[in-house]
């Protein structure tokens, strides 16, 4: 199961008991705001790519969406998302917990600056009903992510 995969990627960083997990759905940024009793502003959304032969995971704010000519400009393609069925076998989470946590290898990580003007975001944990409390700085590091990028805009 994905969600232990995450679990197990944060106990060897000694976070384990930080993984939040609902009993109820946190799969869209909608849901994962109620459950967390939070602003969907502050849900960190992995977004899931095909860049001509790789994998791209782009971590955004959940009050942005994807600005198809800064996309374009940084990934020098138009932006290709996931099907939904591709995204388990690809990544390694199913679309609801898509995370940038244990994810296959190969898979790249960007986060976007839409997330740096929150104190704490919230990441899913590799299930439709979990997430993890993060500082921008924190997720960067956990994630393994190749920097920071701009290319969203607000919804």
């Amino acid at each position: 199961m994905s969600i232990e995969k995450v679990k197990a990627f944060f106990a060897g960083k000694d976070m384990a008991d930080k993984v939040l997990e609902f009993d109820v759905s946190s799969a869209t940024v909608e849901l994962a705001a109620i459950a967390l009793g939070c602003e969907e502003c502050r849900i960190a959304k992995t977004l899931s790519f095909h860049v001509n032969d790789k994998v791209v995971l782009v971590v955004t704010a959940g009050d942005v969406k994807i600005d198809n000519q800064k996309y374009k400009a940084v990934f020098g393609t138009k932006a290709k998302m996931l099907a939904h069925e591709e995204a388990p076998v690809l990544i390694g989470h199913a679309v609801g917990g898509v995370c940038p946590f244990a994810v296959n290898e190969g898979v790249e990580v960007w986060l976007d600056v839409s997330l740096q003007r929150f104190e704490t975001v919230f990441p899913a944990c590799g299930s439709a009903s979990s997430a993890i409390e993060l500082t921008p700085a924190q997720l960067e590091e956990l994630s393994v992510s190749l920097g920071w990028i701009d290319v969203t805009k607000p919804r």
